[in-house]
């Protein structure tokens, strides 16, 4: 049950932004098993002043078109699975819409099950 935030510069396209949000599910749906309907992603715009990156961290030549992806997820997938899932988002990414591997940034915060409420104050999953 991930919960995916999605941070980048203002003035992209729609179909920009929807290639963004549709191609990091299909990330999930093959290398994390998320169905098909489980999809609570946000994509949040920001002007410069408020979007601020290192463009050379870790030796990589990031541009602005740079995207933080923060991805909210069950602690129960191996190391493989992680590594497949950054690898499958930049390889989507790059494919459409045009986005540089440089430029995506993921970051994976994980959670035991029973920190989720998906609706009615009920803990689903504990």
């Amino acid at each position: 049950m991930p919960l995916v935030h999605i941070s980048m510069r203002h003035g992209k396209s729609d179909a920009y932004r929807k290639a963004i949000i549709g191609n990091i599910h299909r990330a999930m749906h093959e290398t994390f098993d998320v169905p098909e309907d489980n999809g609570f992603m946000t994509l949040t715009e920001h002007d410069a002043t408020n979007f601020r990156f290192s463009a050379s961290y870790l030796g990589i030549a990031r541009t602005e078109d740079v995207v933080f992806i923060q991805i909210t997820a069950n602690d129960t997938r191996t190391a493989e699975q992680k590594k497949a899932l950054f690898q499958r988002i930049a390889q989507l990414l790059s494919e459409h819409p045009g986005l540089r591997p440089e430029d995506v940034f993921v970051n994976l915060i994980e959670v035991r099950k029973e920190n989720w409420s998906l609706g009615n104050g009920l803990a689903q999953y504990a």
